[in-house]
């Protein structure tokens, strides 16, 4: 039985309509958006007018002009940090932020951005009010991840963008781990701009993903270039989403995010997110009788996705997931999953951990299989060790 548990990588396997969705595109739709007027162009533009309306349907947006594509969260990311903070101004953000966040901030402070990075607590916590402590005259930008792609804590996002929209300040969400898998209703929860990957939750493909910022929050884009619209001008068209999309887009990935998220619609988010809660309930159950094994994050499923970490005592992240792929074809992730800051705030840096990410294709019985086989290793090399305790608040 081959078991994959790495869907806070990528999603793993792509439903079927995804996969069909490829082939009609191949087969009817080959062309290039925007760039010609005979019907395999036209259909192609169709392709991506249907995985923006399908976004927008799928986050409540009104306008789905809103919503630019981008080929990950990270060109997303970028797009809007850099389109909108200066130097001289300044940035909060939280500790438990992904490289795709961190990185970008770490080189505008050598360009002269203040960042401030608010301390998460140890089970990837953060509160509000310590954020609002950090606020100074020159703030600019908030920007936090929905949940932490390393113990699936999700942030409180409706309380900062409510605080962030007090203060006059944007708001910028990395939904890169809740996309597909929490519910997210834009108009409800009041951010300025949200990033999304395709290729995770909302069960599309590498190489697609989008921005989502709100009317009237122009940002500077990351590049200039072929549109399709406007042609006849040398200049960028300031209208959206061309500003925000040179050159050709990945119109085969989108047609699949579209099918992906026309799924998601159907499927409802809502019990999708409430099946993950499920598994990550029963791992936490039955994690509590391995000697040895520490699980990292809340106690309380309502506080996660439906990703976890954790560590083995005796053994290396890196042993664990070798021996769980070896021993019993269990795909997971070991290591620092591009979020140094996060374990700096878990207290498992540098060493990192084991994460699990599950999602709506994973079933109790893989996770009473995978438990089976960590109360096994628990038992390599230490046999008359005692459990440490699990780190749960």
């Amino acid at each position: 039985m081959t078991i994959y548990f790495d869907n806070a990588a990528t999603s793993w396997p792509k439903p079927l309509a995804v996969r069909q969705a490829l082939d009609a595109y191949f087969g009817d739709a080959g062309g290039n958006p925007g760039r010609a007027g005979h019907r395999m162009s036209i259909a192609a533009g169709r392709v991506v007018l249907e995985a923006r309306e399908a976004i927008a349907r799928l986050f409540n947006v009104a306008d789905s002009s809103q919503i630019a594509f981008t080929k990950n969260a990270t060109e997303a990311l970028n797009l809007a940090i850099y389109g909108l903070v200066r130097p001289g101004d300044h940035v909060i953000t939280s500790s438990v932020e992904h490289n795709s966040v961190a990185r970008p901030l770490r080189h505008l402070e050598q360009q002269g951005v203040g960042v401030t990075f608010v301390a998460c607590s140890p089970q990837g916590l953060l509160d509000p009010d310590d954020v609002r402590t950090a606020r100074r005259p020159n703030t600019r930008l908030l920007v936090t991840t929905h949940a932490s792609n390393v113990v699936g804590t999700l942030l409180p996002i409706a309380e900062l963008a409510a605080m962030a929209r007090g203060w006059g300040v944007p708001y910028l969400v990395d939904a890169a781990q809740t996309a597909g898998n929490v519910p997210i209703d834009i108009a409800a929860l009041g951010v300025d701009m949200l990033a999304f990957t395709g290729h995770k939750g909302l069960m599309g493909l590498t190489g697609t993903g989008g921005l989502y910022s709100r009317e009237g929050l122009q940002l500077a884009p990351l590049m200039r270039g072929g549109t399709g619209s406007d042609s006849e001008l040398e200049i960028q068209p300031e209208f959206l989403p061309d500003l925000y999309e040179s050159g050709t887009l990945n119109v085969a990935g989108l047609a699949g995010l579209a099918a992906g998220a026309a799924l998601l619609i159907d499927a409802g988010v809502e019990e999708i997110h409430a099946n993950e809660q499920e598994l990550v309930q029963r791992f936490l159950d039955g994690a509590a009788a391995i000697p040895g094994l520490t699980v990292y994050g809340p106690a309380d499923v309502r506080q996660r996705t439906g990703v976890l970490s954790f560590n083995l005592e005796h053994l290396s992240p890196s042993e664990v997931g070798m021996l769980l792929d070896q021993r019993w074809e269990i795909m997971c992730r070991v290591g620092l999953h591009c979020a140094p800051a996060a374990h700096r705030t878990i207290g498992t840096y540098p060493t990192g951990t084991v994460r699990f990410g599950w999602s709506s294709f994973n079933s109790v019985e893989e996770i009473d299989f995978a438990l089976a086989a960590l109360a096994s290793l628990a038992t390599l090399g230490a046999p008359h060790r005692s459990w440490a305790g699990a780190a749960l608040s």
